[in-house]
C-alpha cells in the first residue's frame, strides 16, 4: 500500500510539472501572438484633415507622400477653397462628417466655444507634456486660445502683425511721390498712382489701391486711423469698433477711393488670387496686406515686366501723429480634434503624434521649406527657395499649416535676395512695437459665440453698401440699431461683465 501511495504521488507530480509547462508554453505563445498582433500597429495609422487652400491648384502630392513616410500614417487631407472653408466646415460639423483634425480660422474659434464646451472636441492640454515637441508651444499663445481655462487646440503661430502697404515703388519716382508716411499722404499716392499715368504710357489704365472682400484693407486703415482692434474702450465701456467715430471715417476714406475710382470698383468680391494679379500685370499701385506677399507679387510681375520695382512700408500716421496697427493673439488658425471622429484616448494621442512631429525641427523645416537640396538650400542658417515655381507647386499650399513658430519649432527662417522681401520681416517686428490689441481676447460673451456669423455679417455687409455708396450715414447707423436688437446689446453687457 505504502509503495502504490508513493507511486500515485510521484505520479500526480510529474502529471502537475507537464501541466505547468503546457500552460508556460500556452502563455509564450499567447504573449508571442500578442507581439505580433502589437507589431501590426506598424501599418500606417489613417489621418484624415481638414485645410483652407490660398493658392489656385491643390498642391501635388510630394510632399504629403514624405509626411506620410516620416510619420508612417496614411494621410487624407480635404483641401478647401479659402473663399468657402468656413462654410463647408460648418457644414461638415452639423452633418457630423468631420476628419479627425480641423482647422478653425479665428473668427470660426468662436462660434465653435458651445460645442467645445458640450465637450465635442477633445481637450488636449494634459496630453501635451508627454510630447517632445507640442510641451514647447508658446505659453501666453495657448493662453489666448484656451476655453474656460482649457486647452482644446494646437495653434499656428504668426507674428503679431504682418500687415502693411506693398507699392509700385517706380510709379512712385516716376511721379515724385515719397513713402507715405501719413494717411493724407497714403490717399494722395492712391489718386496719383490713378489719375497721373504713372505707368508713362499715356492710357487711363492703372488705378491706385487694389483691395479683396473681406474687409482686411479697410481695418488696417482704421488702425492706422486710430481706430480699435474689433473692439475698444470708451468712457470706461467696452464698444465694438464700428461705433467709435475713426471706423466712420475710415468708411468715408474707402468710400472717397470707390467713388473716385482711386481703387477697384469689384473689390467686395474679388479674391486674394485676383487682387494680387492686378499689382502683378501693372494694373494696381498699392495692396495693403502680409508684406511678405511682396515677394511673391515680385517674382510673377517681373515677368511681365522686368523693370518692375516695389517696396513695402508699415508706418503710416494717422490724423493725430500716431501708428497702430492691429495685432492677432500670437495664431493665424488652430486644429481642432472632434470626438465624434477620434474615438478614443489611444487614437488621439497617434493623432497628436503626427502633429509633434510637425513640430520638430525636422517636421516643421520639410512642411515649410520641402526638401533641401530639391526644394531649398541653406544660406547664412536661413532657408533659401531654389525654384520658386516648384516650390509654389509642391510646398506653398502646406505653409499655412505651421504647428507653433521658429521660436518654438526650430525651423528657418526665410533668406531672400530681394531687397524688399528682407526689410519686410524686420518691420514684422518693428510693428510690435506699435501693436493695438483686441480687448476681448481672454473674455467670453455667450450671445456673441450663437451667432456671431449673422452679427458680423450685418455690419460687413452695411460697410460694403456704405462703401459703394447704397447707403448713407443715417442707413449706417440703422445697421448698428439692427446689429444691437440682434444681440449685439448683450454681447456689450456680457462681455462688460
Amino acid at each position: 500500500m505504502r509503495k502504490l501511495i508513493m507511486l500515485l504521488l510521484v505520479s500526480f507530480i510529474f502529471l502537475f510539472i507537464i501541466a505547468c509547462s503546457d500552460d508556460s508554453t500556452s502563455k509564450e505563445e499567447q504573449n508571442n501572438s500578442d507581439g505580433n498582433e502589437s507589431n501590426n500597429s506598424d501599418e500606417p495609422f489613417e489621418l484624415s484633415i481638414m485645410l483652407n487652400l490660398h493658392t489656385p491648384e491643390v498642391p501635388q502630392d510630394k510632399l504629403e507622400k514624405l509626411l506620410e513616410e516620416k510619420t508612417n500614417t496614411a494621410l487624407e487631407i480635404q483641401w478647401i477653397p479659402d473663399g468657402n472653408y468656413e462654410e463647408r466646415v460648418n457644414t461638415a460639423f452639423s452633418t457630423n462628417s468631420l476628419p479627425h483634425a480641423v482647422l478653425v480660422k479665428t473668427e470660426q474659434f468662436t462660434q465653435f466655444k458651445d460645442a467645445i464646451r458640450d465637450e465635442q472636441f477633445w481637450e488636449i492640454g494634459p496630453y501635451l507634456e508627454e510630447f517632445e515637441n507640442l510641451s514647447k508651444l508658446r505659453e501666453s499663445t495657448l493662453e489666448n486660445s484656451k476655453v474656460d481655462n482649457k486647452l482644446y487646440s494646437l495653434y499656428m503661430g504668426r507674428p503679431l502683425s504682418r500687415s502693411g502697404l506693398i507699392y509700385r515703388k517706380d510709379w512712385a519716382d516716376n511721379l515724385g511721390i515719397d513713402t507715405p508716411t501719413t494717411t493724407n499722404e497714403f490717399y494722395d499716392m492712391l489718386r496719383a498712382f490713378t489719375e497721373d499715368d504713372p505707368d508713362g504710357n499715356g492710357e487711363d489704365d492703372t488705378i491706385g489701391l487694389t483691395d479683396r472682400g473681406n474687409l482686411g484693407t479697410f481695418v488696417t486703415v482704421s488702425s492706422w486711423l486710430g481706430g480699435p482692434n474689433k473692439w475698444g474702450e470708451q468712457d470706461g465701456q467696452l464698444l465694438p469698433e464700428f461705433m467709435f467715430p475713426e471706423y466712420k471715417e475710415t468708411l468715408d476714406f474707402f468710400r472717397d477711393l470707390h467713388s473716385n475710382g482711386y481703387m477697384n470698383k469689384d473689390a467686395p468680391v474679388t479674391s486674394k488670387t485676383d487682387q494680387q494679379e492686378m499689382m502683378k500685370n501693372g494694373t494696381a499701385g498699392a495692396y495693403i496686406g502680409s508684406m511678405q506677399d511682396v515677394h511673391g507679387i515680385y517674382q510673377d510681375a517681373k515677368v511681365i515686366n522686368p523693370d518692375v520695382e516695389f517696396d513695402v512700408h508699415n508706418y503710416i500716421e494717422g490724423p493725430d501723429g500716431e501708428f497702430g496697427v492691429r495685432a492677432i493673439p500670437g495664431y493665424g488658425s488652430l486644429i481642432l480634434f472632434p470626438k465624434s471622429s477620434i474615438k478614443s484616448e489611444d487614437e488621439l494621442k497617434s493623432v497628436l503624434q503626427f502633429f509633434d512631429y510637425l513640430m520638430s525641427e525636422e517636421g516643421a523645416n520639410l512642411l515649410i521649406w520641402g526638401q533641401e537640396g530639391v526644394h531649398y538650400e541653406v544660406v547664412d542658417d536661413q532657408a533659401k527657395v531654389i525654384d520658386q515655381n516648384k516650390f509654389d507647386i509642391e510646398i506653398k499650399p502646406y505653409t499655412p499649416f505651421e504647428i507653433g513658430e521658429p521660436l518654438t519649432n526650430g525651423r528657418y527662417e526665410s533668406y531672400f535676395d530681394y531687397e524688399p522681401a528682407t526689410k519686410a520681416n524686420k518691420l514684422y517686428k518693428d510693428n510690435d512695437n506699435y501693436v493695438v490689441n483686441d480687448l476681448t481676447i481672454g473674455l467670453d460673451s455667450e450671445t456673441y459665440n450663437q451667432n456671431a456669423a449673422s452679427l458680423q455679417q450685418i455690419i460687413e455687409d452695411a460697410t460694403y453698401q456704405y462703401i459703394l455708396g447704397e447707403i448713407d450715414e443715417k442707413g449706417f447707423d440703422e445697421a448698428i440699431e439692427k446689429w444691437k436688437e440682434a444681440g449685439g446689446n448683450d454681447v456689450i453687457k456680457e462681455y462688460n461683465e
